[in-house]
């Protein structure tokens, strides 16, 4: 009788006063005045750009570009477009940020261990480190790296002769590359094919013995079969898949080998070196969230001190390190926009200067925010799916 009363009574209830009604009015009318505020905006700045002059589209990119670029990873010359120039921006960002994290990650593990170590002086030496670093700006720091010590390098004829061979100068660093001979693509795709296979032997027969408790060996397995397709493609390329370019002075500079001009090292080096500090931090508070009992107990089973740390300490910590990591990576990859300051020409600085040759400054800005938005949104989808695969899951 109560159910009846109770369902008669809501039958009653006018539109105009029913909750669940009303809460789905509201939430239609907001979201018509966002969407017509937004139309209007938009359509208001359209009107304005075609008023003056700058419509939003890019057909300028396939005009000459008129500007050199004096450091890429991709051939180019001022007669190619404006689009070209953008994608060696593009490029020179990717490397140096992929260098950095990379680096950083190394270096910032390094700096963490040592801040917990037991040894007093280590430990104080890694805390100064992490608090010189973390308490100055970045942009402070790139000067001091490039006009405080690459600035002050010797001269090209006094250039310090280090072992590889490689020299470092005033104009860079000069190393021994190796490159590819005109069978080195078979050598390239058998070693591809190796480290895909391996990977996959890996995942495979790991899973296995998790779910059978077999031993499968699946370490030296992958390592087997990497190095086993690497040899195979080495003797089918003939056993000389690579030579090594080596640097040598040849008039007043050098020739050869591989350049790495003190723009992009300065940049390189206060990046990994700034970043290293916070993921360092990021590294002792994951260790220490771990259990102290985790420890003791991999200890009573007989394993040693760097068996715990690399078998039960860090993978449990991983699933507090990730998502502060993935932070540092995005902030690492948009501060490498501060190259600018110091004339390495990467994706913001040539966008300047397109902007400058071009007169587009709205299209190029909307070009420069997308692509950094795609750059942090796959990494954060990358690390994303790692960080879900090591968390708990609960049954």
């Amino acid at each position: 009788m109560t159910i009846l009363s109770n369902t008669q009574a809501s039958e009653k209830i006018p539109l105009w006063r029913d909750e669940r009604i009303l809460r789905i009015v509201a939430q239609i009318v907001s979201a018509v005045v966002v969407l017509a505020f937004l139309f209007w905006g938009v359509t208001n700045f359209l009107r304005i750009t075609q008023q003056r002059g700058m419509p939003l589209t890019y057909n300028f990119l396939r005009e000459p570009a008129g500007f050199p670029i004096s450091e890429g990873f991709l051939t180019y010359d001022p007669t190619m477009s404006f689009g070209r120039a953008f994608l060696v921006g593009l490029i020179n960002t990717l490397v140096v940020s992929g260098s950095g994290i990379v680096l950083a990650s190394i270096l910032g593990l390094i700096i963490g261990l040592a801040r917990l170590s037991s040894n007093w002086l280590l430990s104080r030496i890694a805390l100064a480190y992490i608090e010189f670093h973390r308490n100055i700006p970045l942009l402070v720091l790139m000067f001091l790296w490039y006009f405080g010590v690459f600035a002050k390098l010797p001269s090209v004829k006094e250039s310090i002769a280090m072992p590889g061979p490689s020299y470092l100068s005033q104009r860079g660093l000069y190393i021994t590359f190796p490159r590819l001979t005109e069978t080195g693509s078979i050598f390239l795709i058998f070693s591809g094919i190796g480290v895909i296979l391996a990977f996959a032997a890996f995942y495979i027969l790991r899973h296995i013995r998790e779910n059978t408790g077999r031993e499968t060996h699946f370490g030296l397995t992958s390592l087997g079969l990497f190095l086993l397709l690497t040899i195979a493609g080495w003797f089918l390329s003939g056993g000389e898949p690579f030579w090594m370019d080596k640097p040598s002075m040849q008039g007043f500079n050098f020739q050869g080998g591989f350049r790495l001009s003190p723009e992009f090292t300065a940049l390189l080096v206060s990046l990994t070196m700034y970043t290293a500090a916070f993921i360092a931090e990021v590294v002792r508070s994951g260790i220490q969230a771990v259990h102290r009992g985790q420890v003791e107990a991999a200890r009573a089973l007989g394993l040693r001190s760097p068996q715990v740390m690399s078998l039960i300490v860090l993978p449990q910590a991983l699933r507090v390190i990730i998502p502060p990591l993935i932070s540092q990576y995005l902030n690492l990859t948009k501060n490498s926009s501060l190259a600018l300051t110091i004339g390495f020409q990467e994706l913001f600085a040539i966008s300047k200067i397109t902007i400058n040759q071009a007169g587009r400054a709205v299209p190029v800005f909307l070009m420069v925010m997308l692509t950094y938005l795609a750059i942090s949104l796959l990494t954060s989808l990358v690390l994303n799916v790692y960080n879900r695969k090591v968390q708990f899951v609960e049954r």
